[in-house]
């Protein structure tokens, strides 16, 4: 059973540096691309973040280059968002996803939720 799991979301403080993961079960996670997505109320889903099957390629949506950082273990099976200098802007429900660069099966997780409020 495929399973990806969100966690390390919550409420925030400006400017806070939260980390959140992702942990994947059920298929063979490195050789997926993952991708940390977000989605704020009345909003459409948004790239955040992506990360290649082995983590040297690596790209970021305009609005958090310089602030997020997105990496992975193969070994943990986990992938991760290291989010720095948090706005109220980037409070949304954060999706991981996985996407398997040649047949193209996708997979989400549930999400988690990040406030960013003070």
């Amino acid at each position: 059973q495929v399973q990806l799991v969100e966690s390390g979301g919550g409420l925030v403080q400006p400017g806070g540096s939260p980390r959140l993961s992702c942990a994947a079960s059920g298929f063979t996670f490195s050789m997926y691309t993952m991708s940390w997505y977000r989605q704020a109320p009345e909003l459409e889903r948004e790239l955040v973040a992506a990360i290649g099957t082995d983590g040297r390629i690596r790209k970021y949506g305009d609005s958090v280059k310089g602030r997020f950082t997105i990496s992975r273990d193969n070994v943990k099976n986990t992938v991760y968002l290291q989010m720095n200098n948090l706005k109220p802007e980037d409070t949304a429900v954060y999706y991981c996803k996985a996407k398997q660069p040649y047949t193209g099966t996708e997979y989400w997780g549930r999400g988690t939720l990040v406030t960013v409020s003070s």
